[in-house]
């Protein structure tokens, strides 16, 4: 594909007016949510965990030259755990704190996650239920890491989630159960099923009277961004970062370590979001958490979210610099264009969730308007998260025209 041109696609474009300028520190007031401890504490743990490496950062100068942008770099986590999407970060290790509290409460001592997949305590953890809500890869991940750590799951999904999706959480011994409505309606279900059961909830988003847990998920994304960090030269760090929304977990933890760990010389954060589906986008405007109706009927289903995360919000409100909307067609486009490698660039698998920051840059690039807006140029160089791979096979071949195996072998 090398002499592929970005087709203009509809979008919107939200730049933060109570974003902080680059120069200030990251707010205090904002570590007890996420801070370099949690962030550090994380990362150890995960490190360790069997079949860790760190996933690929990939240079694409074809599609930055394509865009007229002086460097593009993806960050694709297809590959995380064998999982397929940065969530395995999140909801596992998020599972393997909720067992050593327990366990800590019983002993006096609280174990490694080394510990607990040796079997150590499993008196203790068998016994104990975890439940969550999912649009697919939370769900999986957190279904993978009770059968790391030894304990029971239960997962919901809700009537969008696809058959594939649902086999992919099942292949990890947890009970899927499916119910009307959407995302956010089985968020509500399984906290209110948990309540009466004695169940530990491990959701990827927060809501009133929900705090910690999300905080544990959030520290897990964040190794997302000290891998990047670790590998990329310093003169080739990047001026923004185009990240996807959904309740704004991955968004807000890149944007709390980046600046932790870059103060004044942080990028550009921006986040994307479908634009049937764009609870951030609608804070972002009204200045506070909003909260969108309606079934959010988006082909990107992993940011299908109505309501935001209170949490990741307050960070997001002083952090992030715009918000970006993006119709379906878009996040096609991206996979597509990823698939071929424009310009001689190394064909990726990107699935139609994991592709929406891209899809934002480019529907971004192809309007000088909205590039202006968010200071985008030939000198510009944007870091892209590639959050996951076909984790739906079937719908990424029908999409792309060619399976995920096959985009794999052209590479």
């Amino acid at each position: 594909m090398t002499h592929w041109k970005p087709d203009p696609f509809a979008h919107r474009v939200e730049v933060n007016p109570r974003a902080l300028p680059s120069d200030a520190p990251y707010p205090p007031g904002l570590s007890p949510i996420l801070g370099p401890e949690g962030f550090a504490a994380a990362g150890q743990e995960i490190r360790g965990w069997p079949g860790y490496r760190p996933t690929n950062l990939v240079s694409l100068p074809g599609l930055a030259a394509s865009l007229g942008l002086g460097g593009i770099w993806y960050k694709d986590e297809g590959s995380r755990f064998g999982l397929g999407s940065f969530k395995a970060l999140g909801g596992a290790y998020a599972v393997y704190r909720l067992l050593a509290e327990r366990v800590k409460a019983a002993t006096g001592h609280a174990p490694s996650s080394a510990e607990l997949m040796a079997g150590a305590h499993r008196d203790i953890t068998a016994g104990i239920t975890v439940a969550t809500a999912t649009d697919g890869n939370h769900g999986r991940s957190v279904a993978w890491g009770a059968q790391l750590f030894g304990c029971r799951c239960i997962v919901y999904i809700h009537a969008g989630v696809s058959e594939g999706r649902r086999d992919a959480i099942a292949q990890y011994g947890a009970e899927v159960r499916r119910i009307e409505g959407n995302y956010d309606d089985s968020v509500h279900q399984a906290a209110a099923d948990a309540a009466a059961n004695g169940w530990l909830v491990v959701s990827d988003t927060s809501y009133e009277g929900y705090m910690e847990v999300p905080k544990a998920v959030m520290a897990g994304y964040g190794l997302v961004a000290q891998e990047t960090l670790d590998e990329l030269p310093v003169d080739e760090r990047p001026t923004h970062l185009f990240v996807q929304g959904g309740v704004g977990g991955l968004a807000a933890a890149l944007t709390a370590l980046l600046w932790q760990k870059l103060g004044p010389e942080r990028p550009q954060i921006v986040v994307v979001e479908p634009d049937a589906a764009d609870c951030l986008f609608q804070s972002a405007l009204h200045g506070k958490p909003t909260k969108v109706e309606g079934n959010l009927d988006t082909l990107m289903a992993g940011l299908a979210a109505g309501e935001v995360s209170l949490l990741a919000w307050e960070i997001l409100d002083r952090g992030a610099n715009g918000f970006v909307t993006v119709p379906d067609e878009a996040a096609i486009s991206a996979m597509r264009a990823l698939a071929e490698g424009v310009g001689g660039d190394t064909p990726i698998v990107g699935g139609e969730a994991g592709v929406g920051g891209l899809a934002g840059l480019i529907a971004v690039m192809g309007d000088p308007q909205s590039a202006q807006k968010l200071a985008l140029g030939p000198l510009s160089r944007v870091l892209v998260i590639g959050s996951e791979s076909d984790t739906d096979p079937e719908l990424y071949e029908r999409l792309v025209g060619r399976s995920g195996a096959e985009v794999r072998a052209a590479a």
